[in-house]
């Protein structure tokens, strides 16, 4: 079976050890760490026990921000590096992330005035360079006339400033550096579970659980890179390595709705607990959030109360036809941000209050032990992926894995000659006339934002056989070109991988209304062949990722 072949390969590389550099987890932090490792000439491998970004980094904002609401905490060197790591961000990923303005109004009663706001987002917008649009102030007729949907009756004016986001998802993005892992010879795996870790000999000996086939086997390293997110801890503990740092959690939620408003424009607003809210355009859909609660489980789901405040804290703020109800949402999101304190800070999170807890810094912390050859990855965000990329060669370099300069930077789509050749085919084929229903898109813009170098690879099957751009769901953008694409390259386990991950069908037309489509079946068929159907029925029940 294809798709299970591309799996296998990477196994058969994993296992092949031992590696310069293991990495544990392929959220963010492990993918954008194996990408930079691999391309400075390391021998990478990546294993995570779900699929790929399959935990916090598939339930981001989809945001790629400066941090403005770090300034209250005057995090300035903080705002200052993330609004640099966003520059970055836009500049290399021109396709993948885009500037989008923020419209923030302001409530009566509010701590701060909407000018101090206004000044607020000048000094950000000093910070970040000069990078994006300028921001702006507008009155309560300018916020109306603005967004005729806020409900201005007991606002006293609002900012607008810029900031960038992803019109893909969170978790293709975080696959797209697994990718550009593999095509650098680094040996990335899902669901792959690490059961244990020992030092011996000057080696790690790590040992792992094929989730797939039961199989059990030990991969030897130089250098161990923990970076498994809200498991760090509980990864440390099974490697019998201690350190400074711990995690405290966050539930984050967010709701995905039918779309609000028509601009694409991140709507802002103050929630009834003082900390940012938003509405932020996703497709022809709208995704609100989020909330921040502290908790002390990292497996989480989104409760009646979470619902509730979200809900009630949109409704109260814009002017809908009608109130959303729970029946409006279409899917969504709940994951746990994991933030870096240090082990006598942990009472902050125990016994400090919401407000001490809000407070918390969200930066990262990379940790060495030395002596161990163990690299733990705390915290850390989409936006700061780079660094963290950079950070870890850095570590890893100075635990004697030797670097050598990649000939080009280890990031980044390809250069604008190479998207001319794909965008001339693309135009022969017609695809910048074929756009899809649901968001409006052509397929020449979407294969090229989501495959980057590799959209070729799709153009010379759909040369052989036009009629693989059909849609995969009907009224959706999802190709069928593209789910070959993935079966055979993306090493999709489960339905899960390809509708929540891979794409975000999941997120923008609905776990129910998928299976009541009837595209499913053939999807699961062109996935997994034969045991398609035994696949479907697992996706239907639960999906993979989260068993």
């Amino acid at each position: 079976m294809i798709q299970a072949a591309a799996r296998k390969k990477s196994l058969d590389r994993l296992k092949s050890g031992p590696h310069d550099v293991l990495i544990i987890g392929g959220g963010i932090n492990g993918a954008a760490s194996a990408a930079a490792l691999a391309a400075h000439g390391a021998k990478v491998a990546l294993a995570d026990s779900r699929d790929f970004a399959g935990f916090t980094s598939q339930q981001s904002s989809n945001l790629v921000w400066g941090g403005i609401k770090y300034m209250e905490s005057y995090e300035f060197g903080l705002v200052a590096e993330l609004c640099r790591s966003r520059n970055e961000l836009l500049d290399s990923f021109p396709s993948a992330i885009k500037e989008i303005r923020f419209l923030t109004t302001v409530a009566q009663g509010f701590r701060f005035h909407p000018l101090s706001l206004w000044a607020g987002a000048w000094l950000y917008w000093l910070m970040g360079r000069g990078k994006t649009r300028i921001p702006r102030y507008h009155t309560l007729s300018g916020l109306a006339a603005r967004e005729p949907l806020i409900d201005t009756a007991s606002a006293v004016g609002g900012v607008e400033y810029s900031d960038a986001y992803l019109p893909d998802n969170d978790a293709r993005f975080v696959f797209n550096f697994v990718r550009s892992a593999v095509d650098r010879g680094a040996a990335t795996v899902n669901y792959v579970q690490c059961t244990g870790a020992e030092r011996r000999d000057g080696r790690w000996q790590v040992a792992f659980t094929d989730r797939c086939s039961g199989d059990s086997f030990k991969v030897g390293a130089r250098v161990l890179v923990n970076a498994a997110g809200a498991y760090v801890d509980e990864v440390n503990a099974l490697a019998g390595v201690n350190t400074a740092h711990r995690h405290v959690l966050s539930k984050g939620v967010h709701l995905l709705v039918p779309r609000l408003s028509a601009v694409e424009r991140v709507l802002a607003f103050f929630a009834d607990d003082g900390r940012l809210f938003f509405a932020i355009p996703m497709a022809h859909r709208t995704c609100i959030g989020t909330t921040d609660t502290p908790v002390f489980e990292v497996d989480t789901r989104v409760e009646e109360g979470d619902r509730e405040f979200v809900l009630s804290n949109i409704n109260a703020r814009l002017k809908l036809p009608r109130p959303l109800t729970a029946k409006d949402v279409l899917a969504e999101r709940c994951g746990v941000r994991p933030l870096a304190v240090k082990e006598q800070d942990n009472d902050a999170h125990a016994g400090g209050g919401r407000a001490d807890f809000l407070a918390l810094s969200r930066k990262h912390v990379i940790e060495t032990q030395a002596g161990q050859s163990h690299i733990s990855i705390f915290g850390g965000k989409l936006t700061d992926c780079l660094n963290v990329g950079a950070e870890i060669c850095a570590a890893a370099a100075e635990l004697g894995i030797a670097m050598t300069p990649p000939a080009r930077r280890w990031y980044g789509e390809p250069e604008v000659a190479q998207r001319r050749v794909f965008e001339e085919r693309a135009r022969a084929l017609g695809l910048d006339g074929d756009r899809a229903q649901d968001s409006g898109e052509s397929l020449m813009t979407r294969l090229w934002r989501r495959y980057g170098g590799r959209a070729p690879i799709i153009l010379d099957a759909l040369e052989s056989e036009p009629s693989l751009a059909a849609p995969a769901v009907p009224g959706t953008g999802l190709r069928v070109c593209e789910v070959d694409y993935m079966a055979e390259f993306e090493m999709v386990v489960s339905l899960d991988d390809l509708l929540r991950r891979r794409s975000k069908l999941e997120l923008v037309v609905g776990r129910e209304a998928l299976l009541r489509s009837g595209a499913l079946p053939a999807i699961s068929e062109r996935l997994f062949g034969c045991d398609g159907r035994r696949r479907l029925e697992e996706y239907a029940r639960y999906p993979l990722s989260n068993t």
